[in-house]
């Protein structure tokens, strides 16, 4: 698996917490997250998730290669996009499901760049953002990951992406770690 996209929204931070707890150093995988929050201000988000990562975390910026064993934040208010020369590209267009930046965009962007080696995750959310993305990647060979609706903060955005979309692991919080950790390991 060479690259693994994340997106969340209410409860987001914590659930990300929890996951990167127990997510390990993955070197040849780079982690790409999208959190819907309030706070303009990338570098303490970054901070504050690099407290429970192995790994480094940093803010994606334009046209810098997507790396592995990396975990990249998109910046709020932008659209954080992956080419398929596996770059980040920024856009402001127009919000998509009420947010930008948005899980859609970043799902979508990067199963094109990466059909089948990469993963789409949905946590808590309380919007539908990512269901569209995950379908789109689904299509693409990519594999899907959502928490269990009864076990997320707002079970909205799961119930969305395993109703749109399905799902090849429908799993609590505790338990989406160590199957990343066996998709990602060699």
């Amino acid at each position: 698996m060479e690259l693994v996209a994340i997106g969340c929204s209410t409860g987001g931070l914590r659930a990300l917490q929890v996951l990167l707890r127990d997510l390990a150093l993955c070197p040849r995988t780079a982690f790409v997250v999208v959190i819907h929050t309030a706070s303009a201000d990338a570098d303490s988000l970054c901070q504050l998730l690099g407290r429970d990562a192995a790994m480094p975390v940093q803010e994606a910026q334009e046209r810098s290669p997507v790396l592995p064993g990396v975990l990249y934040v998109a910046p709020p208010g932008y659209h954080l996009l992956i080419g398929r020369d596996q770059y980040f590209y920024l856009n402001v267009d127009p919000k998509v499901c009420f947010v930008r930046p948005s899980i859609d965009v970043l799902f979508e962007s990067a199963a094109d760049a990466y059909r089948q080696r990469m993963a789409g995750v949905v946590l808590t959310g309380a919007n539908d953002d990512g269901a569209r993305g995950l379908r789109c990647l689904r299509q693409l060979g990519g594999t899907a990951l959502v928490q269990a609706p009864e076990d997320a903060e707002a079970s909205s955005m799961p119930e969305a992406a395993l109703s749109l979309a399905g799902a090849d692991h429908c799993l609590a919080l505790a338990d989406i770690a160590s199957v990343l950790n066996r998709m990602c390991l060699p």
